[in-house]
């Protein structure tokens, strides 16, 4: 019996390089020559996009960076993988990429299938793949025995020590996290937290790529900004802005109990009934007259006039590595507040303030805001969409 299991699997092994070989010398135009002036090798890149919800962007830092990725004027053809569940409208191509749906959705326990069944329509026809998070990576061993594209895998921020997942999922994303670091070629790392990570972990080099956030500065006159401020019930440079999925690791509680003690005016803009979590910080704080708890807001005009008119914007992200919504906000030049982990420090390059708890962050909000226009130059040199999307390109 065991003869035969041997059997099976080498021949199975066997049957599955041999294929491999087959497909890649009747599939290649040019076979191998690599000449500038053979068609094929001069042909644009495909590259598919595994991983997110889809385009267009409207949830995470993922899927913006899909959305500015896209759009670049390369001799790039983008394949993006997207979810029919999580995308209200559906359209097949957007700024020239490809969208091909997937029916689950790309979060939680069915990312993984998720992010699976799109690598397996990836296998062929693909100079690159890039994965973004490792979901799916589990997957990859076979992927890469099929495939001869590139594999480009961004890993994200830990994701397995997010405090929302229990002890299996904890151990399944640590062992995706490694399949995926040992069978991508190019590791992708957004922070330099991830980065020293990564080679303490893995005694693996990654490369360093953060996010855009320039997208975000958008041309609104004053007078509609103001009139956007007043719908939100806030004035302008006198409150603190907040925004963020709402789960234990990004520290909304630490940040509601800081301005119910302070007395400070918050806007706090968030998913506040996806979860337990959420539902619980409405009702607890939604009695205190000097903190107002939004849904969600996706319009970038109406973002660009709370961001640029608040007087602080504070982050309490505790996980991951470099957050998009945080390099957003260094853009707008106002005084940002982070919680004090080695991602935050990094981001912020050390030039924002930082606290500990909800005891230190009220003590600063009790201190007059004071612009940062330090942040907003960092932001200009090392944050725009143009240098991100110049990066990825070079790996492609």
């Amino acid at each position: 019996m065991i003869q035969l299991a041997v059997i099976v699997v080498v021949t199975t092994l066997a049957t599955l390089f041999l294929g491999r070989y087959i497909f890649h010398q009747l599939s290649d135009p040019c076979r191998g020559c690599s000449s500038k002036e053979c068609q094929g090798c001069a042909r644009a890149k495909k590259v598919a996009i595994i991983g997110t919800q889809g385009i267009p962007a409207r949830y995470g830092g993922f899927e913006s960076l899909v959305e500015n990725l896209v759009q670049s004027s390369s001799n790039i053809e983008y394949t993006v993988f997207c979810s029919s569940k999580d995308m209200p409208t559906r359209p097949s191509v957007h700024k020239g990429a490809r969208l091909l749906y997937i029916p689950l959705r790309a979060n939680g326990a069915q990312s993984i299938p998720y992010d699976i069944i799109s690598l397996f329509r990836a296998m062929g026809g693909y100079d690159t793949v890039l994965i973004l998070g490792v979901s799916g990576a589990i997957f990859l061993p076979i992927f890469r025995l099929i495939s001869r594209a590139k594999v480009v895998t961004n890993i994200d921020g830990l994701e397995h020590r997010r405090q929302k997942w229990g002890a299996a999922a904890r151990w399944f994303l640590r062992l995706s996290e490694s399949i995926a670091v040992r069978f991508s070629d190019t590791i992708i790392s957004d922070n330099k937290g991830i980065a020293d990570y990564v080679t303490e972990t893995y005694k693996k080099n990654s490369e360093l790529i953060a996010y855009g956030g320039d997208h975000t500065m958008q041309s609104l006159p004053l007078n509609k900004q103001l009139q956007i401020l007043d719908r939100y019930n806030v004035k302008a440079n006198e409150y603190a802005f907040a925004l963020c999925r709402i789960e234990p690791e990004n520290n909304c509680h630490i940040i509601l109990e800081a301005a119910a003690k302070s007395g400070t005016r918050l806007l706090f803009v968030g998913n506040w009934n996806r979860s337990e979590y959420g539902k619980e910080l409405v009702a607890r704080y939604t009695t205190y007259s000097n903190i107002t708890m939004h849904s969600p807001v996706y319009n970038l005009d109406e973002l660009f006039a709370l961001r640029s008119n608040a007087s602080r914007y504070l982050h309490g992200h505790s996980a991951g590595g470099t957050n998009p919504s945080l390099v957003e906000a260094m853009f707008f030049g106002r005084e940002i507040v982070a919680y004090n982990v080695v991602y935050n420090r990094e981001s912020t390059f050390g030039k924002a303030i930082y606290f500990d708890n909800a005891d230190s962050l009220a003590a600063i909000l009790a201190t007059p805001a004071a612009e940062n226009t330090t942040l907003a130059a960092l932001a200009q040199k090392h944050y725009t969409w143009a240098t991100i999307r110049n990066k990825y390109e070079q790996l492609f």
